[in-house]
């Protein structure tokens, strides 16, 4: 005997598929790479010291002025793109303008932005994002001439526990994974592997290596939105190079000016669908901060002895490659 079937429940059914990509969407730009990024089975609750700044101003003969307005490319589909051009070193030189750029994902750029960023002149785009962040947000939209260069850095579950938790719309289950500080100490957990994790290390290494190479620049790197892969790497670049630990903050720190009203938009976004009664637990993940920085280099004193130990033994760097990406990237 067939049994019949419920209309309410197929449509009601049918309206709950059409809307899970949507809010897949959604809940992956809230959380960016709080979602994709393993653990630590090193915990450290230190926070290295950090210094206030603001990006080295001073500008040379002939040069774009190195305020941030003056850094940041405006796009439609994405928000957080620089070019990392004008920092100063403590010796005196400067980062080449349009040799190096970060970003978050590109796969949302309109055809303005594309011509926009046709006239970067890109060779090669390093793209940190998981598979699974790419099929949500989609892969990215290049401009003819750049190539892409997945540089995947690793998920253990991480991603599947947050989701699980926010998609489940539940109040309860939400502030029990992210609130109470949890939110926080799960980024602070992140950047720690970073300098933990042999894949992470592997891929920063792998973009410091081409951009020491020179052959495929003009070199724009980027993660889902452009604030903790893509701060780390940036911030480890800057270093390399000899621009001041201050200044490399700096730039780690622009991510929420840049940022916040898109930030905000996520979170009244969350809130209106209905997926989070209390959106304000996800602004630890959204947010740059001092001490998720100082989470990663804690773990870099207590691993390696320092930074500088950091680059050659956490990264495989040797004085030759150092020399190298100081010649191909400064003037």
């Amino acid at each position: 005997m067939l049994r019949t079937r419920n209309p309410n429940r197929n449509r009601a059914a049918a309206r709950t598929a059409m809307a899970r990509p949507a809010m897949a969407r959604v809940v992956t730009a809230a959380l960016g790479t709080a979602l994709v990024l393993t653990g630590c089975s090193h915990p450290s609750h230190t926070s290295h010291p950090s210094h206030s700044a603001h990006p080295d101003t001073t500008k040379a003969a002939g040069s774009r002025p190195t305020a941030p307005d003056a850094r940041h490319i405006a796009l439609k589909g994405a928000v957080n793109v620089r070019d990392l051009g004008g920092y100063r070193t403590s010796d005196g030189k400067q980062l080449r303008y349009g040799v190096v750029f970060r970003g978050d994902a590109l796969g949302k750029l309109t055809p303005a932005d594309l011509t926009v960023a046709s006239k970067l002149g890109l060779r090669s785009v390093v793209d940190f994002r998981l598979p699974v962040e790419v099929r949500t947000d989609g892969a990215d939209r290049l401009p003819k001439g750049a190539s892409a260069v997945p540089l995947p850095i690793d998920d253990t579950g991480l991603y599947e526990r947050t989701t699980a938790a926010i998609g489940s719309r539940d109040p309860a289950e939400q502030q029990k994974a992210l609130g109470g500080g949890k939110g926080a100490e799960t980024m602070r957990r992140i950047y720690r592997t970073f300098v933990t994790e042999a894949g992470a290390r592997r891929q920063f290494a792998r973009v410091l290596d081409t951009l020491a190479d020179g052959k495929g620049l003009p070199l724009l790197f980027h993660c889902t939105s452009g604030k903790d892969r893509t701060g780390w790497m940036s911030y480890v670049l800057l270093r390399a190079l000899g621009v001041p630990a201050a200044t490399a903050e700096a730039d780690y720190l622009l991510s929420d000016d840049i940022r916040r009203s898109a930030d905000l938009k996520t979170r009244d976004g969350l809130k209106k669908s209905g997926i989070m009664r209390d959106p304000q637990l996800i602004v630890p993940l959204q947010e740059v901060r001092k001490d998720y920085l100082g989470a990663a280099l804690t773990e870099a004193d207590r691993r390696y002895g320092g930074f500088d130990a950091y680059l050659s033994k956490g990264l495989g760097l040797d004085a030759g490659t150092l020399r190298r990406l100081r010649t191909s990237l400064l003037t």
